[in-house]
């Protein structure tokens, strides 16, 4: 049975953004013309003159290349600063964290903290464990060298949106298990962290029609994997939502879109992060879809961008 169309429950604000991303499939044939895709982030000439950015070759996992940390600073005089820890988006199969590098820097200004994005690398061509190895192994620096890159250790955290969400979810998992860094949050935006949302019998009548489809789920999701999507052995490391444990994890701050795919995920792990006894911030974003945030011309999409930063200030900031 075909899905209804969601289209008349967009936010009449976004409906232009459709106009500028018509339907697609993501296979091995479009992957490169997918990861050749930039979004035009504005720059904020202010960010850009009080922000400095350095790039370091971080030792990788072992038997793996060195993992490249863009690290964005203020310049203004101040003690060891908070860390928000970033991994970008693109379905564990495209993205890169430079392409960020305006928003990190408007980032790190407003939000007063060090920005670390790295620049894990991808699918299909490095499976699992790989990404996940390389966002551990960059977290490592980013504690060992917490002094000299300006970082106050005791508040670091994990932040990203998509796929990058989904990474930040599975590694505070992973550094709860590995109890060798201790993370003061984790700040999820529609986060990818199941796989067997492809498999689902009854999908969402009306979410993931636009943006991020089941279709391009499926291949992000098989590419990491490299086993069938909602196989039975699939790692929480690799779909954090697989974890049957979610107790001691960071407090949560999740953002979902109504019309999101992945709004049934993001739900059910705030539920049950909250069952097990997880500060969790969740919000949903009415007639919003996938990525609507990084189209700020929209009052929804303004909205969940000054949530977002209001939690993060909250998180980093405390009084």
């Amino acid at each position: 049975m075909k899905k209804p169309g969601s289209r008349h429950l967009v936010d009449p604000q976004l409906l232009g953004i459709l106009e500028v991303f018509p339907e697609s499939e993501l296979n091995e044939q479009t992957l490169a013309t997918a990861r050749a895709m930039e979004f035009p982030f504005p720059t904020d000439p202010v960010a850009s003159e009080a922000v400095s950015m350095v790039r370091r070759q971080v030792p990788g996992p072992d038997g793996a290349p060195p993992v490249e940390l863009l690290v964005y600073t203020p310049k203004a005089a101040s003690s060891a600063r908070p860390c928000i820890f970033h991994m970008h988006g693109g379905g564990y199969v495209a993205g890169t964290a430079a392409s960020h590098e305006p928003l990190h820097r408007s980032l790190a200004l407003a939000a007063d903290c060090v920005v670390a994005s790295v620049e894990y690398r991808l699918a299909p061509e490095t499976p699992f464990p790989g990404a996940i190895e390389d966002c551990y192994a960059a977290l490592a620096f980013v504690f060992a060298e917490a002094a000299k890159l300006g970082i106050d250790p005791q508040c670091v955290g994990v932040m990203g949106e998509s796929a990058g969400g989904g990474l930040a979810a599975s590694l505070a998992l992973l550094a709860r298990d590995r109890g060798q860094y201790p993370l003061a949050f984790q700040h999820l935006i529609y986060p990818m962290i199941d796989d067997r949302t492809c498999v689902l019998r009854e999908p969402h009548p009306y979410a993931g029609e636009f943006i991020w489809t089941a279709q391009k789920n499926h291949f992000g999701w098989a590419s990491l994997l490299g086993v069938p999507p909602g196989s039975p052995e699939v790692s929480p490391y690799a779909a954090a939502a697989r974890a049957t444990d979610l107790g001691g994890l960071p407090p949560a701050y999740i953002a979902s879109a109504a019309l999101d795919l992945f709004i049934d995920d993001n739900l059910d792990y705030a539920r049950r992060l909250m069952r097990a006894g997880v500060p969790v911030e969740l919000h949903v974003y009415p007639g919003a879809f996938h990525a609507f945030d990084l189209f700020p011309d929209s009052e929804v999409a303004r909205t969940a961008n000054r949530d977002s930063l209001a939690a993060l200030r909250r998180v980093l900031h405390p009084r």
